[in-house]
This record gives C-alpha cells, sequence and structure tokens, in this order.
C-alpha cells in the first residue's frame, strides 16, 4: 500500500517540520543525559525517582534519544525510531511524570505527551518526501519500515 500523503509537497513539509523539532528535542535530551548530567548522573537520578534498573534504563535511554533524535531529524528509519521514542514517552509518563499531573511546571506529563504523541504519528505517517527515507527507501523497504 503506498501511502500517497507522503508524496505531495504540503503533508510531506508538515513531516519535515514535525521530524525536525521533535528530533531535535530528542536529540537535546538525550546529549544532556549524556554529556551534562553524564550517565552515572543519568543513573542516580533515574534511581532516585524510582525507575527500575536504572544501571540498564538511563544510558539506554540516553542514547535512544540523542540517536533516534538525530535519525528524526534525517529522515531515516523514521517509523522504527519513531515507536522506540514513543515507548521511551509513555514509559517515562507512566513511571515518572503521571502522580505529577499535567502540568510541566509541576513536575507533569504535559511535555511528555506530547513528544510521545509527535513520535507516534510519525511513526504512523512515515517521514515523507524530505526524508532519507523518501529518497533512499522509498519502495525498496517494507512499508513498515520507510
Amino acid at each position: 500500500m503506498t501511502n500517497t500523503t507522503a508524496l505531495r509537497p504540503a503533508p510531506s513539509l508538515g513531516l519535515l517540520i514535525l521530524r525536525v523539532v521533535t528530533g531535535a528535542i530528542f536529540a537535546a535530551h538525550g546529549a544532556q543525559k549524556i554529556f551534562e548530567y553524564t550517565i552515572p548522573g543519568t543513573i542516580g537520578s533515574f534511581a532516585g525517582m524510582g525507575v527500575p534498573l536504572a544501571e540498564i534504563a538511563a544510558p539506554v535511554v540516553a542514547f535512544v534519544e540523542l540517536i533516534g533524535g538525530i535519525l528524526l531529524i534525517l529522515g531515516f528509519l523514521t517509523r522504527p525510531v519513531g515507536i522506540l521514542l514513543a515507548a521511551d514517552m509513555v514509559v517515562a509518563l507512566l513511571l515518572v511524570h503521571l502522580p505529577a499531573g499535567l502540568w510541566v511546571g509541576e513536575g507533569g506529563y504535559e511535555f511528555v505527551a506530547v513528544l510521545g504523541a509527535a513520535a507516534l504519528a510519525l511513526a504512523l505517517t512515515g517521514a515523507g518526501r524530505y526524508s532519507l527515507d523518501g529518497a533512499v527507501l522509498r519502495g525498496r523497504a517494507p512499508a513498515w519500515l520507510a
């Protein structure tokens, strides 16, 4: 099944904007966990928030966010990356942010919900015409990948 929406310019421009902004935010958060907080600091932070297996979860999340964000910006492997990042946000929402309510200023889930929804939307729609997926994978990969 061909995604004709992704072939038209205007929807693909919308997907490009969504990919670049969402990817930049994820990449920045991953870089922050790796370079500013450091992996040991992120492990401590995750452990303090009650994240199970923090010593595994922290580096996985940090690198998924950094690399996944960069891949979203490029529009490469957008569907599987979108699923990984959406799952990342669902876990953050459930384990950390849900008890604090909606408002991000109080530690709530509004920001992770929007990031998760954006990542899921990209997983469902694909990257669009203006992407490496569109340039490299279109017609050469299964629909779930490109």
